[in-house]
Order: structure tokens, then C-alpha cells, then sequence
């Protein structure tokens, strides 16, 4: 299959429609604005003018439209229509015509206004043009307080020739210079790091006997420290200011905080603090935010609790805020304890924490996976009455979900329903993910219709959520509906809505519905990625078209989508399916060559494919390299239980664990995981191990279509298992169904094998199938005959009741056949027990090497591809 991508949406493309077609004509002005006059236009321009003269009317000046319209009601009428006047002006309009109709209806407070709106859109030019105006009429002249308005606004653009030009100019116009004056181009020159500047204007303003206030030194020591001046002399204007009586504020001992922070001077930083705290001026957040960055450059945020501590010891206890910017520093290091410690500092204190308090340690417990705090810490914020918001919610849902706790986020759902608090497009978001990973389908179809009557309109990551939920339970035609749905109701699939659908169909091998998804990406113009072809690749393989997951491969390569960690696997499993143990050492090595360290499924996959050869050196090499692997526990752990290191009840709890951390993943990747899994422990001879495995999966929600029962049919669905998972099932399933005779259950009217699902369930091929083909003759070969595939069904394998029941009673106590779950030895190459050909399930190796699209071969070698891929 060639995957095709379009690179323009259909959307974009220009159709054809009956729009009015008008030609226009320029007239060109003198003051170059165009008019521009449509010919077909109701009015047409007279074609000549008249010889007599008519009394010419004034000229009247016109206005655009502004492109900045004032709020109504924030200033008076006349300053309003001033703004709106002004906003319209073109670039060259006249400014005094524009003021005529103002003239000694705005005082210089009214100006003042406009120059201050002016400056909050950042219009200089208007600004400049404004002020030259009105230096030109008597009624206006510019004060002192419109000047400093004007020198900020050129200064804030950097615009210092300017400034000083308006500065200077002062004196000439008859306007005394202020302290408010200086302050305003002392500041034009600090903030644009011209501080030498800033200081030469300081030393000057006190030369014309004009004394500094304190926004004045603020504003210089500001310039300095931002400009890289030494710390000695910012004490020493420090020391200038209250040698001339002027007391420090806030503002003052946070720009020196600052400029600790930036240069990281610790011992500095406590003096200025401990200065600040005993000339009375109580720190606030900013404050606690600089000596965090001070000490956490330095690597000694301890410091910072000590400082808290002073705080307290003087009776001046902080906010909670303050406490926070500490605790919020400790989170992003991951120091749990340290952060804990801080919590419980301000607790001591007597400082109440508010609801960031909680949200920074929720964030922080989860992202190390204690759960056990999280929810204690919530416990803790409900008993408080602390007033919880959705927000809250959405921490603890994205934690819960993010660590697999999939039921308890429905139960958090149904807290907040509980305690009346309305969920937002976010929570609704991650209850609906976190169903899609954990497969709880019911109660993610159950949350969109609370999403629906709350009136939020579902988005495409909320139906990409459903979809998976459905996948991760086979449920196919549901999940192909949530999709249909989607699209009729206009909201958008992304790629990763695709994507999720082509996963569900992979998994199942439902290779003809992945092939139509994929073309309807394509004709929505959605460009695949990477998980789209590791998709496709995982649908062909499990349906047995090797040589189109290859194919697939290939076309990868040509539309220069690089291939990940995953499709390097999913090669890998194409080639152990088909049973190419050369390629599949190749691909092998292609993986370790990409990562460091190939994960667990490789391994699996590996052994797997050596034990079907008979390779049992290569088998034995490789599960002691995992046993070795000291860069990963669960290579260890998993490769030990393998061995059966780990069978009696207590060691099986570190397989449990790993199991648990696995599932924190999501439900997609425990499919792969556990297959794998199970295909190398049931090759390898290791029955009995499979089967407690396949119980685990299942007990975390894996493969629920797995067992059905009813009074009619008995099954077992394997269509998402590979051969060897298959094999465990079905080994288990007989041992059910003899256990459910022996106690006295009527037997059903069919026993039914399901290997193959959807629209390949019609055709005769499906029998070619690898898992299929597996299973028929493991049933052929160790069961009956009996079993057979329906004409009304290719997917199934079925029996009768009365077959069934025969084939149960000669079963006896299942020892030596099918029901014969048990380990046995891996057999070593030299050992004189060792039998070339040892049949396991019934399937021989000849047998299990399948070679191209399901075909089998004898000692015979299929290729896939001529040439290097």
C-alpha cells in the first residue's frame, strides 16, 4: 500500500462562484487618499461641470475611521471626541484644525488624559505632533506635568535625542524644570541602559538646587543595576538617599534584591533583606522571588527558610504567597522533602495555605508518583473548607490519570458532581482521556453526555478520547461511529484522532479498515506522521501481510517521516511473525543502535522468534543479558521471572509492580507489552507462567472480550492476541470450560474461537491469517477435529454441544494435553534430552515459520524485500 498525502486541504482550494464583478476607478487627492467609485454603482460622478460658478462651500476636514475607538464613558465628552478625532487623523492631517473645535473647552488636566492614552497604545507620533501644537497656541501651553507625560512616551521608544530635545527646550518655553521632570528623562536614559547618562542628570537636577524624592533614586538605582553599575556604587546612592532624609520603600530594597539576583550575591541579599525588615518595611512575593533566585543560583535555598523564620521570630509572619515562591522552587528540583518541610514550616507559623499551596504540592506528589500524598493532601484541603474549584480537579485528574488510576478519576468526577462544581472544557478533557487509556468506555460515553447538557460543545480531543475508549474494548462499530458523529456535528478529527482510529483497527489486524481510515486522512488533507505508519505496519503484520508492512516501511522512508523507536519494533515483529531470524537479529540491532537500551518487547520478540528455530544458545545468551541489565529493574525482573526466579507468591509481587508501573502508560502499550510477553514465555515452554501472566493483564482490564459466556455461545476471543497469547488463551479457556462441567453448568449450544474481526470475517483468506492458522492447528492437532470454521463465519472456529462435551470428558484430568499448563526446562543446545523438533501446542517448527501474507514454508526462506530497506 502507497500511503498518499495531500499537502493542500480541499478546503483551500478556489471554487467558482457568481460574485458581482465591479470595476473600479482611482481618483487620486492631493492629501493622497483614494476614493474609489464602483461603475455600476447606482450614483455616478457628473461627466461635466457647469460653466457657472457657484459660491464655493468651506472646506470641511474628514475623518477616517478611527483605528482606535475610546471606551464609552471613561472620560469626559470633549476628551473622548478629541481621541476619536485624533484616532482618525490621517498621517499628515492637521492637528490644528483638529484642535479648533476644542479651543478653551480642554484644560491642560484634560490633555494630560489624552497624552496618557495615547501612551497606553503606544502612539508616539500623534503624541509628538500634539504636544508641537499646542506649544504653538496661547490657550494650551504645555505645564510641567505635560511635559514629563511626553519625555515617558519618547522614552519608553527609545527615542532619547527626542526627549532631551523636549527636555531642553524647557526653560526657552517658560516652564520651570521639577523634580518630576528629571525623574521622567532619568529614566529615559536608564531603561534604554544609558545609566552614566542617568547619573550626569542626577548630579545636574541637584546643581539647580531641585531635590530628589524617592521615586527619583528608585528610578536611578534601577538604571545602574540594570545597566551593570558595581554594587558599591548602588549602596552608595543607597546611602545618598537617606544621608538627604529620603526613607527606602518596597521598591527600593526589591531593585536592590534584583540586582542581587541577577549578579547572585548571597551575603549581599541577606543584608539588604535584614535592612529592610528592620527599617520596617515588610517584604512581599517580588521580594521572596528575588532571594529564591539568589540562593537558587548559589544552591542554598535553605537560606531562604531561615530568612522565613526571622520573619516570624519578629512577629512579621509572612503571606502564604511568600511561603509558596519557596515551595514552587523546591518542586521544580523534585526536593520533596525540603518542599514538605517549608509546607510544614508555615503551618507552624500559623500562616494558613491557600489553594496555590496545595496545587504546587499536588503537582509535585504526582509527578514522583505518590499517590498515597496526593490524596492525602486532598483530604486535607476538603477538611480545611478551603474553597476547591474545578482547577483543583483538573491537577488530580491529570496526576490520577497520568499514573493509571483510571477508576479512581471517575470517582473524582463524581465528587465534583457531588459537591456542585461545574467541570470546564479541561476537566472534561481528562476525564475523557483518561477513559480512552484506561478502556472505560460506559463511563467516557457517560461524561460526554454530562459534557453535552452542561452545554459545552465536545472538542476534538474529547472524541478522540471516546474513540480509544472504545478501541481499547474492541468495540469497533462504536468507535467508528463516535467518529462519523464527530464529523457530521463539525468538529474537526486532528491527525491524532486518526491516528487513534487506525491504532484500534491495528490491533485487532483489521488491516482493511486501517487502509480506508488512512485515505480519508488523505482526502481530508491531514498529513500523517509516525504514529499513523506505525499503525499501518502493526494492521499488516497482525493480519499477515508482510510484505505490505514493509512496503509500508519503505514508503515512510520516501515522504521523510523518520522512523521512531516503535516502528523499529514493529518491523522487528513483522519479521518474528513471518519467522526470519536473520532479519529479525538485523532489525535488532538497528533498534540498539537507536536507543541505548531496547525495551522489554524486543527482548520478547527475540526470544520468541529464537525459540521457534530452535536456537536455544542465542535464547539462553540473550534472557542473561536481561537478567544483567543494570541500567533497567525491569529487564531484570522480567527476564528473572522468565527463568522462574520469581514463581512462590512473594517474589511474584516485583512482577506485580512492574505490571502496575507498566499500566501507568496506557492500555495501548499493555497490549504490546503483555503479547510479547506472552509469545516468548509460551515458546519457550513456559505454559504455566503464560497463563498467570495472561491472568494479570486481564486483571488490569486487558483483552475484556477475551471470555464471553452465555446459556447459547461460549468464547474465547484471541483476534488481538499474538500465537503464542493465543495458544495460552485457548489452553486456559479448555481448562475453564472442564472445570464448569465437572461442577454440574450446562454446556452451550456452540463453543466459538474468534481469530479474525471485521470485513475480512467474509473472506476464505482469513484462514491464512497468522493467529488463525495457530490456532486451527493447535485445535486439529491437540483437541478435535470437531473444531472447524463455519460457512457463515471465516472469523470463527466453532464446535457443536455435543461434540464439545465429548472431547471435554475425554480430556480426564488434562495431564499431557491441552490443559496441561506447566513449565518445562529451556532446553540447552548440547543436551542429549534436546529433540531437534519439539512440538509445542501442536504446532510444529516448520509449521510456526510463516512465510509471506500467512504462506507457510518448510526449511525454506521467504524475502520480503529485494534490497536494503
Amino acid at each position: 500500500m502507497t500511503i498518499i498525502h495531500h499537502s493542500i486541504s480541499p478546503l483551500l482550494i478556489r471554487t467558482d462562484h457568481n460574485f458581482p464583478k465591479f470595476t473600479t476607478t482611482n481618483l487620486q487627492f492631493h492629501n493622497r487618499r483614494s476614493i474609489i467609485i464602483c461603475e455600476n454603482s447606482t450614483t455616478k460622478p457628473p461627466v461635466s461641470r457647469s460653466r457657472t460658478r457657484s459660491k464655493p462651500k468651506p472646506k470641511e476636514l474628514v475623518f477616517g475611521y478611527p483605528t482606535n475607538t475610546v471606551e464609552k464613558g471613561k472620560y469626559s465628552y470633549e476628551v473622548e471626541s478629541l481621541l476619536n478625532k485624533l484616532s482618525g487623523l490621517p498621517p499628515r492631517g492637521s492637528i490644528a484644525r483638529c484642535l479648533e473645535p476644542f479651543k478653551n473647552k480642554l484644560s491642560l488636566n484634560d490633555f494630560a488624559l489624552v497624552f496618557k492614552e495615547l501612551a497606553q497604545r503606544g502612539d508616539w507620533q500623534r503624541s509628538l505632533r500634539l504636544f508641537k501644537q499646542m506649544q504653538r497656541q496661547v490657550w494650551s501651553k504645555p505645564n510641567d506635568h505635560i511635559y514629563t507625560i511626553v519625555i515617558g512616551i519618547l522614552g519608553r521608544e527609545g527615542l532619547l535625542d527626542k526627549c532631551y530635545e523636549v527636555f531642553d527646550e524647557m526653560p526657552k518655553e517658560g516652564v520651570a524644570r521639577t523634580v518630576f521632570s528629571y525623574t521622567s528623562i532619568i529614566n529615559a536614559y536608564g531603561r534604554n541602559g544609558q545609566y552614566e547618562m542617568s547619573l550626569e542628570l542626577l548630579d545636574r537636577m541637584k546643581k539647580e538646587r531641585i531635590p530628589p524624592n524617592i521615586l527619583t533614586y528608585n528610578t536611578v538605582i534601577n538604571s545602574c543595576a540594570r545597566g551593570g553599575y558595581d554594587w558599591e556604587g548602588l549602596l552608595g546612592l543607597f546611602a545618598e538617599m537617606r544621608h538627604e532624609g529620603l526613607q527606602p520603600d518596597l521598591v527600593t530594597y526589591n531593585t536592590l534584591l534584583a540586582a542581587c539576583a541577577n549578579r547572585g550575591l548571597g551575603d549581599e541579599a541577606v543584608m539588604v533583606f535584614r535592612t529592610m525588615n528592620e527599617g520596617g518595611t515588610i517584604p512581599d512575593t517580588t521580594s521572596y522571588e528575588y532571594l529564591v533566585q539568589t540562593f537558587g543560583k548559589l544552591g542554598d535555598l535553605g537560606k531562604v527558610s531561615e530568612l522565613l523564620r526571622e520573619m516570624e521570630s519578629r512577629g512579621n509572619l509572612p503571606e502564604a504567597s511568600c511561603y509558596n515562591v519557596l515551595l514552587e522552587a523546591y518542586s521544580d528540583l523534585e526536593k520533596t522533602k525540603e518542599a514538605m518541610d517549608v509546607f510544614r514550616q508555615m503551618q507552624t507559623a500559623g500562616c494558613v495555605p491557600n489553594q496555590m499551596t496545595y496545587t504546587i504540592l499536588l503537582n509535585l506528589f504526582g509527578k514522583q508518583g505518590r499517590y498515597d500524598e496526593v490524596r492525602e493532601l486532598f483530604l486535607e484541603m476538603k477538611v480545611s473548607s478551603m474553597g476547591i474549584d474545578a482547577s483543583t480537579y483538573n491537577i488530580l485528574i491529570d496526576v490520577f490519570g497520568e499514573g493509571g488510576y483510571y477508576n479512581e478519576v471517575i470517582t473524582l468526577f463524581n465528587d465534583m458532581v457531588d459537591e456542585n462544581i461545574e467541570p470546564n472544557m479541561e476537566t472534561y478533557e481528562g476525564l475523557i482521556v483518561s477513559c480512552g487509556k484506561g478502556g472505560l468506555h460506559e463511563d467516557a460515553k457517560r461524561i460526554l453526555l454530562h459534557m453535552r447538557k452542561s452545554g459545552l460543545v465536545p472538542s476534538s480531543k474529547a472524541y478522540t478520547g471516546i474513540i480509544e475508549a472504545y478501541g481499547q474494548a474492541a468495540l469497533y462499530e462504536e468507535a467508528l461511529v463516535t467518529f462519523n458523529t464527530m464529523n457530521e456535528l463539525g468538529s474537526k478529527p486532528t491527525v491524532e484522532t486518526f491516528n487513534s482510529l487506525i491504532d484500534v483497527y491495528a490491533r485487532g489486524g483489521l488491516y482493511k479498515e486501517s487502509e480506508s481510515i488512512v485515505s480519508r486522512m488523505s482526502e481530508c488533507g491531514v498529513l500523517g506522521n509516525n504514529d499513523t505508519y506505525n499503525g499501518v505496519i502493526e494492521a499488516y503484520r497482525q493480519a499477515g501481510q508482510f510484505e505490505d508492512a514493509i512496503k509500508a516501511y519503505v514508503d515512510m522512508e520516501k515522504v521523510k517521516c523518520h522512523p521512531d523507536e516503535r516502528t523499529l519494533e514493529a518491523v522487528l515483529s513483522v519479521y518474528c511473525f513471518a519467522g526470519l531470524v536473520d532479519e529479525s537479529e538485523e532489525q535488532f540491532q538497528e533498534i540498539e543502535k537507536m536507543v541505548e537500551l531496547p525495551s522489554v518487547m524486543s527482548y520478547c520478540m527475540m526470544l520468541a522468534i529464537y525459540a521457534k528455530s530452535e536456537r536455544w544458545d542465542d535464547a539462553h545468551k540473550l534472557l542473561d543479558e536481561m537478567i544483567r541489565c543494570d541500567s533497567s529493574n525491569i529487564h531484570q525482573v522480567i527476564g528473572q521471572m522468565i527463568r522462574g526466579d520469581y514463581d512462590d507468591a512473594s517474589n511474584w509481587q516485583m512482577v506485580e509492580y512492574v505490571f502496575d508501573k507498566l499500566n501507568t502508560e496506557g492500555r495501548g502499550l499493555g497490549l504490546r507489552f503483555y503479547n510479547t510477553l506472552l509469545e516468548a514465555l509460551w515458546w519457550l515452554g513456559q505454559k504455566e507462567r503464560a497463563a498467570r501472566v495472561l491472568k494479570e493483564a486481564t486483571k488490569r482490564g486487558l483483552f475484556p472480550e477475551m471470555f464471553r459466556n452465555s446459556t447459547r455461545v461460549w468464547s474465547v476471543d484471541v483476534h488481538r492476541l499474538w500465537s503464542g497469547g493465543a495458544c495460552t488463551a485457548i489452553s486456559v479457556w479448555f481448562k475453564n470450560m472442564h472445570q464448569m462441567l465437572a461442577d454440574g453448568e450446562d454446556l452451550p449450544h456452540l463453543a466459538s474461537v474468534v481469530v479474525v474481526r471485521g470485513e475480512m470475517e467474509k473472506s476464505s483468506i482469513t484462514r491464512d491469517f497468522p493467529v488463525a492458522k495457530t490456532v486451527y492447528s493447535l485445535l486439529k492437532d491437540n483437541v478435535s477435529s470437531s473444531f472447524c470454521l463455519p460457512g457463515w463465519n471465516k472469523g470463527r472456529i466453532v464446535c457443536q454441544r455435543a461434540q464439545l462435551k465429548k472431547i471435554l470428558a475425554d480430556m480426564g484430568s488434562g495431564k499431557g494435553g491441552i490443559m496441561d499448563l506447566s513449565n518445562v526446562p529451556i532446553p540447552v543446545q548440547d543436551s542429549k534430552s534436546y529433540k531437534p523438533r519439539v512440538k509445542k501446542g501442536g504446532v510444529s517448527n516448520s509449521e510456526s515459520r510463516i512465510g509471506v501474507n500467512g504462506g507457510t514454508s518448510i526449511d525454506t526462506r521467504t524475502e520480503l524485500v529485494t534490497g536494503p530497506v
